[in-house]
């Protein structure tokens, strides 16, 4: 075995209702004044309740921040780290997606140091202090709450991310109640990320190690046997559940073995089209995928026999099924699944291309080189 490096969220609580002991955590992290990250969507859901309850009954002061966008630009971080500033908040906590949670990463780092976020785009450049930091999501999608990676969107179509071990939370509190009311098609998009996330783990290039391997597994499991469980009943707290752990499983496997040309191609889709994370990644999974299989195909042979049990025959053909299956889920679960669905013409597709190129960080994972001409190919198919 090769030696590897493997990092993640230092404590986790997973329970129905957790969300509601937020205020404990807090507490014990000597927290006695903490800013409050989300979105308006979270809060007009009431999702905040449980844990605003909480934190009072600790007698923790709480500031509300809730104009996170999706996709967050420069600017609404910036703003979130005035507002901090200005509380004297000795903590950071977000309730929300993948957005908030990458928000509140930001701020828990920029509120306290003299570092400028300008400056610390790219991989350990961002060296602390921060403030104590809890996350709880409400979507079963971005992993955010166990990755040291934030993103955050810098001009028309382009995203950088903030890669380093020191924005990784305190804590993940993974209460399913606060997913219940996803709707159908944001449920389906969310955990379609978080089964991108295992499967680019899973065949990660450069990085590709044994323990994330086994997440990446454990979450394709959870992810693929429950996802059109709960599209079909959102009420259904077990399966949600389920589909909450799997996603943060699937974040502990790609935080240590990187995505790669999935996403590379699915920024600039969300960028540009304002298209939301896990339905970008769904769009161009399935040509990727075809893209890949000359390089990866045994091992998207063996995702095949945890995603598609029934797919038998040589690796070509299991690959196949896997392929096929991933281009179908999306339309069983009634998401769009062609780039033309959401807006995108054959006239976008070079700048996608050329954007997508600009992904370094994520396309050296690739198991197989991406050239632009490749990008291009691989969007038209997915026209």
């Amino acid at each position: 075995m090769q030696g590897f490096v493997f990092q993640s969220t230092k404590s986790m609580m997973v329970e129905p209702g957790c969300s509601a002991r937020i205020g404990e955590v807090v507490k014990a992290l000597g927290c006695s004044s903490i800013l409050l990250v989300s979105d308006p969507g979270v809060k007009k859901a009431g999702l905040l309740e449980k844990g605003l309850a909480g934190l009072n009954a600790a007698g923790v002061a709480v500031t509300v921040f809730t104009d996170v966008e999706a996709d967050p630009p420069a600017h609404v971080i910036d703003k979130a780290v005035t507002i901090a500033r200005e509380a004297s908040v000795d903590g950071v906590v977000s309730i929300g997606g993948g957005s908030s949670m990458d928000v509140a990463k930001l701020v828990a780092l920029l509120a306290v140091g003299k570092e400028r976020l300008a400056d610390i785009y790219g991989v350990g450049l961002a060296k602390g202090p921060r403030l104590p930091l809890v996350l709880a999501p409400t979507t079963a999608g971005t992993g955010s709450e166990v990755t040291p990676i934030s993103i955050v969107t810098t001009g028309e179509g382009e995203k950088k991310g903030v890669v380093s071990p020191v924005i990784l939370p305190d804590w993940a509190i993974l209460d399913a109640e606060l997913t219940l009311g996803l709707p159908p098609a944001v449920t389906a998009a969310t955990g379609i990320d978080a089964m991108v996330h295992a499967i680019e783990a899973y065949t990660s290039k450069r990085l590709k190690n044994p323990l994330s391997d086994s997440l990446a597994r454990e979450a394709m499991r959870l992810l693929g046997g429950n996802i059109r469980k709960v599209c079909a009943d959102g009420q259904n707290l077990s399966a949600r559940q389920n589909m909450l752990f799997g996603s943060m499983l699937a974040g502990m496997a790609f935080a240590n073995a990187p995505v790669a040309a999935v996403h590379a191609l699915a920024y600039p889709v969300g960028a540009r089209f304002h298209v939301p994370h896990g339905l970008s990644n769904s769009l161009v999974l399935p040509q990727v995928l075809r893209f890949n299989a000359p390089a990866a195909e045994h091992l998207y042979a063996e995702i095949a026999e945890i995603l598609v049990p029934s797919a038998n025959g040589s690796a070509n053909q299991k690959t196949g099924a896997l392929v096929e299956m991933l281009c179908a889920l999306p339309q069983e679960l009634s998401l769009p699944t062609r780039l033309r669905d959401v807006g995108i013409t054959a006239k976008d597709i070079e700048c996608l291309a050329s954007d997508a190129m600009n992904q370094t960080r994520l396309l050296v994972n690739n198991p197989r080189e991406v050239r632009k001409e490749d990008a291009f190919a691989i969007y038209e198919a997915s026209l």
